[in-house]
């Protein structure tokens, strides 16, 4: 696991909300109460430009499939997945929010363990 995850309070009040309406596995549950606690939260112009955040494209490796994938982060209200747009409470964005560029983390995807490296994160 990297260094404590940086967010936004309202990225922050999300995925606090997303655990409370249960919409996370038990074992995200426990990672991102973990995470959580350690978070840095800041307003939206103090979060560095190298955080996995909303309205950022982020590019990934996932080594348990050996692929690269690069999504965009939205509101949910705004996902086209057909354009590579992901709403920021998908299970992906969940798993990579407020990391930076170089983390690897090891997650649990419903599907199964997964090993995450984030490659490249860009403003939009």
């Amino acid at each position: 696991m990297s260094e404590n995850i940086i967010v936004t309070t309202g990225i922050y009040d999300l995925i606090k909300d997303q655990i409370r309406r249960k919409r996370v596995s038990n074992a995200e549950e426990e990672l991102l109460n973990s995470e959580l606690k350690t978070a840095k939260q800041v307003l939206r112009k103090n979060l560095p430009s190298d955080r996995v955040t909303v309205n950022r494209k982020v590019t990934f490796k996932d080594h348990t499939q050996n692929t690269v994938e690069t999504y965009i982060l939205v509101d949910s209200n705004k996902e086209k997945k057909k354009k590579g747009k992901y709403s920021i409470v998908s299970n992906i964005a969940i798993a990579i929010v407020g990391r930076k560029e170089g983390d690897i983390i090891n997650w649990p995807f419903s599907a199964g363990d997964r090993k995450i490296e984030i490659l490249k994160v860009e403003q939009i």
